[in-house]
């Protein structure tokens, strides 16, 4: 991995989105880059081929390192880098349906390579029930993977961000009894997340930050007519890290504004910054 990282820079600023299509809301990430300004973006939901995915528009903002892996008109993730990255070519295709979910990279960073992994997972449907509903039992096989995956090789010098589509946390939704029948925050999704954590050692990164009894949200409905307004939102989008990172997070941010934003994704984007 190249090391020509700009002299005196100890910290790295990652960040997450899912942009819900990249190609629609290219012209936001100039917006986002203002106010960030991150080293490494992940990008979620990017619907967008490999071919056609908007490398000039992308360049433009200073991410001279790129990578994609698209599909036509859903999921999709991209990995946007003022650091050199590396393609990890040895991780797993998730349930054998090549459904472009996961990217893993190295990045340069001054203490070293730092190993990234940008998922989106599936989002469940709307009936929490494998029997009746064939992506809830998508969704909970893809976590089983990835834990299975983490627990067979500890996270280390790693970090781990993207949309996880689960809440986890009583305060992560806006009604914790309401929700807990809903898809995302039902027990079987949150014992499923939880585990995975667990079993690759990772650290909340964003709970490091805020205390659990507070609220935290990165997503809130397009159904809602007034989303500021009525607040119900939910934590579907995460940064974890490694044991061996977590002292050196710095801080954190949730641009809760973005959901504002002309044309706003229903997600807002995450950053943590962190001596590496």
């Amino acid at each position: 991995m190249p090391a020509n990282v700009a002299a005196g820079s100890g910290t790295l600023r990652i960040a997450t989105w899912n942009i819900n299509s990249v190609r629609l809301r290219l012209p936001l990430l100039s917006d986002l880059v203002m106010q960030l300004d991150p080293d490494v973006l992940c990008l979620q939901e990017t619907k967008c081929p490999d071919e056609h995915f908007p490398h000039e528009g992308v360049a433009a903002l200073g991410f001279t390192h790129r990578l994609a892996r698209g599909m036509k008109g859903y999921n999709g993730v991209a990995i946007l880098s003022k650091r050199p990255i590396l393609l990890r070519t040895e991780d797993p295709d998730w349930c054998l349906k090549g459904d472009c979910r996961h990217l893993g990279v190295a990045v340069d960073a001054p203490g070293g390579p730092i190993e990234l992994h940008n998922f989106y997972i599936p989002a469940g449907g709307d009936i929490p029930d494998r029997e009746k509903n064939p992506k809830f039992g998508h969704k909970l096989d893809f976590v089983a993977e990835a834990t299975a995956w983490s627990a067979a090789r500890p996270a280390k010098r790693s970090i781990m961000v993207g949309d996880l589509n689960i809440a986890p946390l009583e305060h992560d939704v806006w009604s914790h009894r309401q929700l807990l029948d809903v898809v995302s925050h039902t027990p079987i999704e949150v014992d499923a997340l939880n585990g995975w954590q667990k079993a690759g050692g990772w650290h909340d990164a964003l709970r490091h930050f805020v205390p659990a009894d507070q609220k935290l949200y990165t997503w809130w409905s397009y159904r809602a007519a007034d989303w500021r307004a009525s607040d119900r939102g939910r934590r579907l989008d995460h940064v974890w890290v490694s044991p061996d990172l977590a002292g050196g997070l710095a801080r954190h941010v949730v641009l809760k504004d973005a959901r504002g934003w002309v044309k706003a994704s229903d997600h807002v984007p995450v950053m943590v910054e962190l001596a590496t």
